[in-house]
C-alpha cells in the first residue's frame, strides 16, 4: 500500500474516531474479508431488507443467512425477534444500518453478549453518523463502509473496514493482498482487494468537503420536509433520537390506500418527468430469484410490506431546492388527480 493509501487511512481513522480501519477496492469485498477473517461459520442472521451485496457476501462464503424481520419505524432489523433465530450453528449477527438509520446497537450487543456471537455491521449508507456521539464504526466487531460513487463520502469507488481487534489488521492485510507477507513469502490464499493511489487521493480530496457535504444535504432534507410533511398516508424519514445523520437518503413510504396513489404508479410518474426515484430496496434479498431455490426466505411481513412501499427520492448535495420544488410539486399532483 501506497502513500496516499496510508494518509487516507490514518485521516478516516480521526474523523470515523475508530480504533483501526483498512481499505478495499469496495465495500462489497471490504464485507466478504470481514466474513473471512472473522472466521464466521455456519448461519448469521441478518436482515433481507438490504442491498443485495449484503446476502452476496454471506452466500458467497459459504454461509446460511438466516433472515430477521425488520422494524417498521426505521427499517432496521428488530432485535426483539433475533433470539429466536438463534442456533447451535449460528455464528454472527449481521445487521445492516438503513438509509443512514442505525441499527439499535446497544441491543444487538446485548444478545450478541449473551450468545457469544461475533456483530459484524453493513454501514455502507451509514458514514458519518454518530450514536451519543460515538461514530458507528465502534459498534460490533468491525463494521463496513462503502465508497462507491453515489454515497456521502466516496473515492469514486472503495470501501473500508472498521474493527476493534488490532489482531485483525495483519490477517485483513494479507487477504486483500494475494496472501503476500514478504517478497518470498505468501502466508494464504488472498485476492487483490486493495485500495489504489488513486481512488485513495480522491477520498483524500473529498474528505475535505464532508461536513460542507453533510450540510448541504440537510438544506435539501429540510426542503422535502416543508413540502412532504403531513401529508396523507406519505410517512417520511424521521431522525432517530441521540443520532447525528448524514441524510444520506430520502425514503417516503407511501400507504397507498391513503394517499391515493401506488408506490409504483408514483415510480412511474416521476420517471416520465424526466426524474430518478429507486424503489429502494426492492424486491429485499430473501426474496430474489437468484435465490429461489437455495434460501430459508424468513417470516419476514415488514420486511415485505416496505420493500413494495418505499420510494427514495432524489437526494445529494448539490440538489437545486427549485428541483426539489418540482418533485414535490409531482409527486403531490398525484394525490390531487384522485
Amino acid at each position: 500500500m501506497g502513500p496516499l493509501y496510508t494518509k487516507l487511512q490514518q485521516q478516516l481513522v480521526d474523523y470515523l474516531e475508530v480504533p483501526n480501519l483498512s481499505l478495499f477496492v469496495n465495500g462489497h469485498m471490504a464485507l466478504e474479508l470481514a466474513i473471512e477473517a472473522l472466521e464466521l461459520t455456519g448461519e448469521v442472521i441478518t436482515t433481507p431488507y438490504t442491498f443485495a451485496s449484503t446476502t452476496h457476501a454471506v452466500i458467497r462464503k459459504g454461509l446460511t443467512p438466516v433472515f430477521c424481520d425488520i422494524k417498521p419505524d426505521d427499517y432496521t432489523m428488530d432485535p426483539e425477534k433475533i433470539e429466536a433465530l438463534i442456533t447451535d450453528k449460528t455464528s454472527a449477527i449481521i445487521p445492516v444500518h438503513v438509509y443512514g438509520n442505525l441499527c439499535d446497537v446497544e441491543a444487538i450487543e446485548a444478545i450478541a453478549a449473551k450468545y457469544g456471537l461475533k456483530v459484524l455491521y453493513d454501514s455502507a449508507q451509514a458514514f458519518g453518523v454518530r450514536y451519543k456521539g460515538v461514530g458507528v464504526g465502534n459498534f460490533g466487531d468491525a463494521a463496513m463502509f462503502s465508497f462507491h460513487a453515489t454515497k456521502v463520502f466516496h473515492s469514486i469507488e472503495g470501501g473500508a473496514l472498521a474493527f476493534l481487534d488490532a489482531c485483525l489488521e495483519q490477517k485483513l492485510h494479507l487477504l486483500k493482498n494475494f496472501g503476500i507477507a514478504g517478497e518470498d513469502q505468501i502466508e494464504c490464499v488472498g485476492m487483490n482487494a486493495k485500495l489504489d493511489e488513486f481512488r485513495s487521493a480522491m477520498g483524500i480530496c473529498n474528505l475535505r468537503h464532508i461536513k460542507d457535504e453533510i450540510q448541504k444535504r440537510k438544506v435539501v432534507y429540510e426542503r422535502y420536509c416543508e413540502h412532504l410533511e403531513g401529508v396523507l398516508g406519505l410517512r417520511l424519514n424521521v431522525v432517530q433520537e441521540h443520532v447525528e445523520p448524514n441524510y444520506a437518503y430520502f425514503p417516503v413510504y407511501i400507504e397507498s390506500d391513503l394517499f391515493g396513489c401506488s408506490r409504483d404508479k408514483l415510480h412511474r410518474l416521476l420517471r416520465q418527468h424526466g426524474i430518478f426515484v429507486r424503489k429502494y430496496f426492492y424486491p429485499a434479498t430473501n426474496r430474489l430469484s437468484c435465490y429461489h431455490q437455495t434460501l430459508m426466505h424468513g417470516n419476514t411481513p415488514v420486511s415485505d410490506s416496505v420493500s413494495h412501499s418505499i420510494l427514495t427520492l432524489p437526494m445529494y448535495a448539490d440538489l437545486p431546492l427549485e428541483e426539489v420544488d418540482r418533485i414535490c410539486d409531482i409527486v403531490l399532483s398525484a394525490k390531487r388527480a384522485l
